[in-house]
């Protein structure tokens, strides 16, 4: 927004500081309630964490599950969470959680530019869990072209994370990007990817940056026009470095550095603190991660401006940050992508462990983990039976035959080739399976005993190590087309074979502020800090630091981002 827009009114019912889901759900919430709000980004541009996501959200009994004829009791997803949450299961926040989700995608869908497409057939991670579910719980952004959403949406958002792209395009799970798994397997998807391949090509020809947006960007993107929409002051580049209190502790504005200058903002109902948790803070790092004694040994998937300023603020005020819960940051398994440019990237594993043909194994050779588990699972696995004193790493391991169809990492399936990532030292490649072994420093005896044992189990479907295959997750996670017994499974037998070193990364944090079930930052008496709301991951985690299932950071986001937005919104007051 124009920096004049500050300038001349000082004064807001709302003040976000932050413009992921958490921050502009909230922003949206108020300003459809009559509240005049102001958001606040330290970035150049919108979205966070957020924007560089998958996009999926974890809503139990929404409106699509309904549609479908799947009426659940909250009881059922309620259930799930008390057997996967354990000692770390809050009662009050959970059915805040669970009240709302359903409100959220509603209030969204019918009434903003925010529009879904349902997970019918996303299941839950642990499906032998009491209550689990096998789809219809989770929502995505509808694909949208940035074209249709504007220009001035386009100059606020967030571009596609490379590594998750095509050529910087974004592939969207489901369809989208069964169709890239298959094509060249059907005649039919073949036809869908050229088309959508080619368009993105015409789109950096011509307004030199993709124009379809999927996942994350759609997400955000869509926000912000909601946002727009609704008269939100949104404005870039612009931090957020105290909080103004009056002399009885309420919390009455934020004082803002951007382009216009340092400045006083007074926020008439609240401040709500969204600014993407701390993943980039190397101090809390060291002292909250484990097996991170420097507070380097760790990958992010988060951009750079993520180093825990909204803690910090809340800290300032006598918040404090939840270091109760069962971990601090929500993992994911990355691989680093080293450029001729000399830039490096991150990479999630995220797509490729589920599949058949791969196997996840430590420096001794041996498997370690069910692989198409979750990936916070997956590195947690690694996290733990890592040897202490040992870097904390796994390989995954592969043969030709799953390169035909499927990606390692950041390498492609044919027909993309391969040899640029060996080039590099990103892939690795053995004409047997002891050849690798030696050439990525894995015991060689160890590996061939697994393999071997793999393969014997994979050919009937069977893993009797880790169960791999039995849930509806791991199942969905393979491919419908493998040959082999089970979907998840196939043995590694055709030369040659290759690897890629994988190390702890991860989404964003889930050890935030801590709050009550309104989103009330507490202070060290458990009591609200008058005007102080904490949403998104800058509020400590309603899952207790689990991740049970995909979406269970945007979507908890989203719904308390709503409620807190329409709670300030009803406060009495309210002005546009």
């Amino acid at each position: 927004m124009n920096p004049a827009t500050v300038s001349e009114s000082l004064t807001y019912d709302v003040v976000v500081v932050g413009s992921g889901a958490g921050g502009l759900s909230a922003a949206v919430a108020a300003a459809h309630g009559g509240a005049s709000v102001l958001v606040v980004e330290k970035a150049d541009v919108c979205g966070g964490a957020t924007a560089w996501s998958g996009g999926w959200m974890w809503t139990p009994r929404n409106l699509f599950a309904h549609a479908d004829g799947v009426h659940e009791d909250r009881a059922q997803p309620r259930r799930y969470l008390e057997h996967r949450l354990g000692d770390e299961f809050d009662a009050a926040k959970v059915d805040a959680f669970l009240d709302g989700a359903p409100e959220m995608v509603e209030f969204f869908e019918r009434h903003t530019a925010l529009q879904f497409v349902p997970g019918a057939a996303v299941a839950d991670i642990h499906g032998d869990t009491p209550g689990a579910g096998t789809g219809h719980r989770s929502v995505a952004p509808k694909p949208v072209s940035l074209r249709r959403l504007g220009s001035d949406v386009a100059a606020l958002l967030r571009r596609q994370l490379y590594e998750t792209s095509f050529l910087g395009m974004g592939i969207m799970a489901g369809p989208d990007l069964q169709a890239f798994l298959h094509s060249t397997r059907s005649g039919r998807a073949f036809v869908h990817c050229a088309r959508r391949v080619s368009t993105h090509m015409l789109d950096l020809a011509t307004e030199r940056r993709g124009q379809q947006l999927v996942n994350g960007t759609a997400l955000v993107g869509r926000l912000l026009r909601s946002a727009l929409d609704a008269g939100v002051d949104i404005r870039v580049a612009t931090a957020a470095t105290a909080l103004v209190t009056d002399p009885s502790g309420r919390v009455t504005g934020v004082r803002i550095d951007g382009p216009g200058g340092a400045r006083t903002v007074s926020a008439r109902r609240g401040v709500v603190l969204a600014t993407g948790g701390f993943t980039h803070d190397i101090d809390r790092r060291r002292e909250l991660f484990p097996r991170t004694p420097t507070g380097r040994e760790h990958w992010t998937l988060t951009p750079p401006t993520t180093t825990g300023d909204g803690i910090s603020l809340g800290e300032s005020v006598g918040g404090r940050l939840d270091r109760s819960l069962a971990s601090p940051v929500a993992y994911c398994p990355v691989s680093l992508v080293r450029y001729r440019n000399g830039r490096q990237g991150v990479f999630p594993h995220i797509l490729d462990r589920g599949k058949p043909g791969v196997i996840g194994v430590l420096a001794d050779g041996r498997r370690f983990v069910n692989e198409a588990l979750g990936y916070h699972d997956y590195t947690l696995a690694m996290i733990e039976q890592v040897p202490d004193g040992e870097e904390v790493c796994s390989w995954l391991i592969a043969d030709q035959q799953y390169l035909r169809y499927f990606p390692l990492g950041m390498a492609k399936p044919f027909p993309i080739p391969t040899w640029p990532y060996l080039r590099s030292g990103y892939l690795s490649k053995g004409r047997t399976i002891r050849d690798l072994a030696e050439k990525i420093g894995v015991d060689p005896d160890g590996l061939e005993k697994t393999v071997t044992a793999f393969n014997e189990s994979a050919r009937v479907g069977e893993d009797p190590e880790f169960g791999r295959g039995t849930t509806p997750f791991n199942v969905k996670s393979g491919d419908a087309d493998n040959p082999w017994p089970n979907p998840s499974l196939a043995p590694l037998e055709r030369g040659p074979f290759y690897a890629v070193k994988v190390v702890p990364g991860s989404f964003g944090t889930f050890a935030g502020l801590v709050t009550d079930s309104s989103s009330r930052v507490l202070n060290g008496d458990d009591r609200p800090i008058d005007g102080l709301f904490a949403v998104g991951v800058d509020q400590s985690s309603v899952m207790g630091g689990h991740y049970p299932s995909g979406g269970i950071n945007l979507g908890p986001a989203m719904t308390f981002g709503y409620l807190t937005g329409r709670r300030l919104a009803s406060t009495t007051g309210a002005t546009r």
